[in-house]
């Protein structure tokens, strides 16, 4: 009933028309609280932070979803760190995205980096786990806001093995009767196997509430976990954004792992 009731609260409280309007950054900070079976509460706090080519025309689109539709070139970078009873989890990552000009094709790549190290006061950076992830993807937008993309993933565990896995991802951003939808999959397969769906739909052009699941299996590390998740995003004007997140998840990386994530993103464009 307690988790019930936090994730009530955290929906409802997310639950302001669409002019024209240009941005060309936005910048966010999220917390993630985490109430675990084992190793106890993990908190996760990260930043985040997007840089568009050229100003990003919202125009009559979904607030969430102007960038995409209106195929805005873009670099990105993020930091989070994460801590329980038993591990701390550094994050960083950076990415870009390029959609070609005068022509219907994409690119896009990015790079990241995991540090995981025992929480003990004995641990030394020789008990660190370090991996890190790269990938690449070549797209084609056959039609208006539908990406079709294909590329390769690589996770690379210092000291450890190296894979690279082919993936296949697509978005479609589109009207149901007189709202919008926004539909994305995306799947790794190989020895690292991901599979990622999340659909959202938009009330009208400043709130929507979404759907997602995950699941993660790699072969060769201890990584192994799925989760599901329910949203809510609000845009309180044209600038300022909070989003919402309850996830439902198992993780059997290091030991089987029941939990309950509940978080929160702020987010400011201009």
């Amino acid at each position: 009933m307690k988790k019930l009731a936090i994730a009530s609260a955290l929906l409802s409280a997310i639950a302001v028309t669409g002019t024209a309007h240009a941005y060309q950054a936005e910048v966010g900070g999220s917390y993630t609280y985490k109430d675990q079976d084992r190793f106890g509460d993990s908190d996760r706090f990260s930043v985040d932070g997007k840089y568009y080519f050229n100003p990003v025309q919202t125009r009559n689109a979904p607030l969430a979803e102007a960038a995409f539709l209106d195929r805005a070139s873009n670099v990105k970078a993020q930091y989070a760190y994460e801590k329980d009873d038993a591990f701390k989890n550094n994050q960083y990552g950076a990415g870009i995205e390029y959609f070609i000009p005068n022509s219907d094709f994409y690119l896009s790549g990015n790079i990241g980096r995991e540090e995981i190290k025992p929480n003990s006061k004995y641990a030394t950076d020789e008990d660190k786990l370090k991996i890190n992830h790269y990938s690449a993807e070549v797209g084609y937008l056959p039609a208006p806001g539908l990406l079709v993309a294909a590329g390769a993933k690589t996770v690379d565990v210092k000291d450890g093995d190296r894979e690279t896995s082919p993936t296949l991802r697509a978005k479609y951003v589109t009207q149901v009767g007189q709202n919008d939808v926004n539909l994305e999959a995306y799947t790794a397969f190989g020895d690292n196997k991901e599979v990622k769906l999340k659909g959202d739909y938009f009330i009208d052009k400043t709130l929507s509430v979404g759907v997602d699941y995950q699941k993660l299996d790699y072969d060769n590390t201890f990584i192994n976990s799925n989760e599901w998740g329910i949203s809510a995003k609000k845009f309180f004007n044209q600038q300022v954004s909070l989003e919402g997140r309850v996830g439902f998840g198992n993780d059997k990386s290091y030991i089987d792992n029941d939990y309950t994530s509940f978080g929160l993103r702020g987010a400011y464009r201009f």
